[in-house]
């Protein structure tokens, strides 16, 4: 998920000075995959294994 924001911002930092443009595009494209991916996580992700419906407390 974070793979696509990573490498926008390496290659951002690598081609800043002799490629400008394509530098910006770079660091876009790694923006827009990193959010791709959040959006599929949040759309994929199974809620009821993270909250249960009930809360249930045993007290001895």
């Amino acid at each position: 998920m974070f793979l696509g924001l990573i490498g926008g911002i390496i290659a951002y930092f690598v081609l800043r000075n002799d490629e400008p443009n394509k530098a910006k595009n770079c660091l876009y494209l790694g923006i827009t995959l990193g959010a791709i991916g959040v959006i599929i996580n949040l759309f994929f992700t199974d809620y009821s294994t993270i909250m249960p419906d009930s809360i249930n407390i045993n007290i001895d």
